[in-house]
């Protein structure tokens, strides 16, 4: 079982006031629907949505519905339940605000007043049009899809009055509404009601945000190694300079005293390295100093191998 068919029968079992179905129902017909003239087919491959969607229509409308259960052979076998409307279908769909002087109407006709019609009208959308991936096995997201740009940026609009921001995009002969930010998705399984989804989504959500944090951690102290051993060496390079050209006795006792300690302790970082000298020798210096010592090595070396250069 998908996480978006966990989510989706998690949604179904929840228990919604009469006006929060119609909604409900409004939203997931005028974005799955086939509408003919006097007719609605309805296409679902789960069972829960299928159920839900039975039993709004049957107890808000009364209408006979004819129920097809086919078994697709594509890859594995799965069922797909077609529910088809022939009752009174027109008197529905204007009911539901989908159909109008018998043309269908523009998403902006909707007139959502309250946080539970909107919450409503995304569950319906969700149930019809939507899915996110598992955050176990693939990357933060969470997509709807519909067949006209208005219907996208409808529901764009709506999950915006929620602080979700999502974008539409065209692909092929639809448009994808669709979400990366994984605290965003967050909040709308919170939104559709699938409590145990959501704890099961923040839970690898966490997880995996910490284990990230840890690889960070870990490349960063990677780094700063290479860089204190690259640093360790260059020195002891520029020590061996030094003696090789007889220069040490140009320096004055403290640095020839950070040469030695140096030439003791090759790998350890700046801080370590006066920390050791400060410890042992009872004089306190710094990173900063020990950094200062050095230069002065690197200047000594450089100078030298230039005045070379010119003799040359």
């Amino acid at each position: 079982m998908t996480f978006t068919t966990k989510i989706k029968e998690e949604i179904t079992k929840n228990d919604i006031s009469q006006l929060e179905s119609l909604v409900e129902l409004s939203s997931f017909i005028r974005l799955s629907a086939q509408i003919k003239k006097n007719k609605i087919v309805l296409t679902m491959e789960n069972a829960s949505v299928a159920r839900r969607i039975y039993k709004d229509i049957k107890s808000n409308f009364g209408v006979n519905i004819k129920i097809t259960i086919r078994n697709q052979k594509r890859f594995r076998v799965k069922k797909i339940y077609i529910l088809e409307i022939n009752d009174k279908a027109e008197l529905i769909l204007e009911t539901l605000n989908i159909l109008k002087d018998g043309k269908k109407t523009l998403p902006e006709e909707y007139f959502l007043s309250s946080e539970e019609e909107k919450i409503s009208f995304l569950k319906g959308a969700f149930l019809a049009c939507g899915s996110i991936n598992d955050p176990r096995t693939a990357g933060y997201h969470l997509e709807f899809t519909s067949n006209t740009k208005k219907e996208g940026e409808f529901i764009a609009n709506i999950l915006k009055d929620f602080n979700i921001s999502a974008k539409v995009l065209k692909r092929s002969n639809h448009y994808m509404i669709y979400i990366k930010s994984a605290e965003m998705i967050s909040d709308m399984i919170r939104l559709l009601g699938a409590t145990n989804n959501f704890f099961y989504f923040e839970d690898i959500r966490i997880y995996r945000d910490h284990k990230n944090m840890v690889n960070r951690l870990n490349n960063c102290e990677i780094a700063n190694q290479e860089k204190i051993l690259k640093t360790g060496l260059r020195q002891i390079e520029d020590i061996k300079y030094l003696k090789d050209n007889d220069l040490i006795g140009l320096l004055d006792e403290n640095i020839q005293e950070a040469i030695k300690y140096r030439e003791s302790y090759p790998e350890t970082s700046l801080q370590e390295l006066a920390d050791i000298i400060s410890t042992e020798t009872g004089r306190t210096i710094g990173k900063s100093g020990i950094n200062h010592y050095f230069i002065k090595v690197r200047n000594l070396v450089e100078k030298h191998k230039d005045q070379t250069k010119k003799t040359i």
